[in-house]
């Protein structure tokens, strides 16, 4: 297949992604602006005002990026996992699997449409938490690289979870008992050089760790993990689970009957 027409062919499954989330936005876009909102309310003013400062910030200055990456990586996984779930069940990937679309393009498809509903989330996000406190940005490149190699990286979760899963039940087992977990104890609300020196070695067992530390740096300037080394737990991911993806579509585990 020539290289004009696998753009073609990418450029159609990232318009039939987008067009997907965009043409629901109440369920897909709404409820994440809300859901914030009430982080905000309860966590930021009505906690943050007994807990005082974090790290040399107001606490609400210091939940923001944690909050945002939080919809992120939410949104990121979900709009992949369930997208490429219905098609699978429809049958519509394997119309894809027999057409000249070389397998790459099919999954940067379908993660740069989770990529576009994740970023697009945290910007909105984003937009919202200006009503609650002054952001302040220290590195944009930072901002910038951390949300789109995050986005990446749980669009390609999505992608597997999707490809193994033999029901709609099952693409909500991951995020509800292993991501929701991750998330919370990711410092999102807290830093982690807070805890006892077990637990923090614990806390850089989870990788969302170096995501949200990551993403904090570019916004705060501060950090409780290395950035070089958040950045390279975030290579390492991205090329892992890329090469499960292709091996998995490639071999067509999961997806012919």
């Amino acid at each position: 297949m020539s290289s004009r027409n696998n753009v073609i062919a990418l450029k159609s499954i990232l318009y039939k992604e987008i067009n997907r989330f965009m043409r629901i936005w109440v369920q897909t876009l709404v409820p994440p602006a809300i859901t914030i909102s009430l982080y905000f309310v309860i966590f930021g003013s009505l906690i943050g005002s007994r807990i005082g400062e974090m790290g040399g910030f107001d606490y609400m200055s210091f939940i923001v990026p944690g909050l945002i990456m939080m919809s992120v990586i939410t949104n990121s996984y979900s709009n992949v996992a369930s997208s490429f779930f219905s098609a699978k069940w429809q049958r519509n990937v394997e119309e894809m699997l027999v057409a000249p679309v070389p397998n790459w393009v099919i999954v940067a498809g379908y993660v740069g449409g989770g990529m576009a509903r994740g970023i697009l989330v945290g910007t909105i996000v984003t937009l919202v938490s200006l009503l609650f406190v002054d952001i302040q940005i220290h590195n944009i490149w930072v901002i910038i690289a951390t949300v789109s190699l995050t986005s990446a990286t749980f669009a390609l979760g999505g992608l597997i979870n999707a490809i193994f899963a033999g029901s709609f039940d099952d693409i909500s087992i991951i995020p509800t008992f292993i991501l929701t977990p991750l998330t919370y104890l990711g410092g999102v609300f807290y830093s982690i050089s807070l805890l006892p020196e077990f637990w923090q070695g614990v806390s850089q067992v989870n990788p969302i760790v170096y995501m949200v530390n990551a993403f904090r740096y570019g916004f705060l300037g501060i950090s409780d993990v290395s950035l070089t080394l958040s950045f390279s737990v975030l290579g390492v991911f991205i090329i892992t689970l890329y090469a499960i993806a292709m091996t998995l579509i490639t071999k067509g585990i999961g997806l012919r009957s």
